[in-house]
């Protein structure tokens, strides 16, 4: 048996009772944490929490030697655990598939997503979000600051009046990261630095900023491109959305939830 965990967005209590009891009905337990992390736990407290070692894998050891997660799930109840929600943005369909291939049962236990949480903190309609993109840090995938296909995500979504969730690069196992106590290897794209790299095509547009979404104290901060681009918004992990049009009841939502200018709102 192979059952996929998610384990919800802040720490060791996010994941829900259900992800909660089949973790403790485990005999092994499995992780990748390099398309998201849990910011307010550690795996060491993790372990503690849930009284169980996990075995964390880097991309290498999930996508192209899942071998050793397969072959103990051939034997006993194995978990696989991510951070949020196991098949949103972080997909592992794959590994999924090769345990069906081998007669392995397997189980999808959903956590709290980004997704989801981007749209109650910043009181954006849920049905109004388009296709998500992911910006990464300039350099990573070979062109300029910004790649065409983040740029076009943005720009068809607006034409269909749908908001836009961006999410934001993690470099994890970088020798180079400078991550403010995070991990020598680990680097994470604020929001404001996103906000500048988004604002050389739309400075003047209305951006939303969520910082450390799943936390006891959240941020949300909705301003120019331009203007976020100048702020801090403290530590890990931050979401950007760049909203189409609001309508009435989100433009209120943005006004009193985020803060936004009531000059940037007047026409909605």
């Amino acid at each position: 048996m192979l059952t996929f965990i998610g384990l919800g967005l802040y720490d060791e209590r996010s994941i829900t009772v259900e992800g909660r009891e089949a973790l403790a009905a485990a005999d092994r337990a499995f992780a990748e944490f390099y398309t998201s992390r849990l910011v307010g736990t550690t795996v060491a407290e993790l372990e503690a929490f849930h009284d169980i070692e996990i075995d964390v894998r880097d991309r290498a050891g999930v996508e192209r030697d899942p071998g050793p997660i397969l072959d103990a799930a051939e034997d006993d109840h194995v978990a696989f655990l991510t951070a949020g929600d196991t098949m949103i943005s972080t997909t592992h369909v794959d590994l999924r598939l090769r345990a069906h291939e081998r007669g392995i049962e397997t189980r999808v236990i959903h956590g709290v997503s980004a997704q989801s949480a981007a749209a109650g903190l910043t009181g954006l309609q849920n049905y109004r979000f388009g296709k998500a993109t992911t910006l990464p840090f300039p350099g990573a995938h070979g062109g300029g600051d910004v790649p065409d296909s983040v740029i076009e995500t943005i720009e068809a979504n607006r034409e269909r009046d749908l908001h836009t969730l961006v999410y934001l690069d993690i470099k994890v196992d970088d020798p180079t990261a400078d991550a403010a106590g995070l991990g020598e290897d680990e680097r994470y794209m604020t929001g404001d630095y996103a906000a500048d790299l988004l604002g050389e095509n739309w400075a003047d547009e209305l951006g939303v900023v969520v910082a450390r979404a799943g936390s006891p104290e959240p941020v949300v901060a909705a301003d120019r491109l331009s203007e976020l681009a100048t702020r801090a918004f403290g530590g890990p992990l931050h979401l950007l959305v760049v909203p189409a049009e609001p309508h009435h009841l989100e433009a209120e939502a943005l006004e009193a939830l985020a803060g936004a200018p009531a000059e940037l709102l007047a026409d909605s």
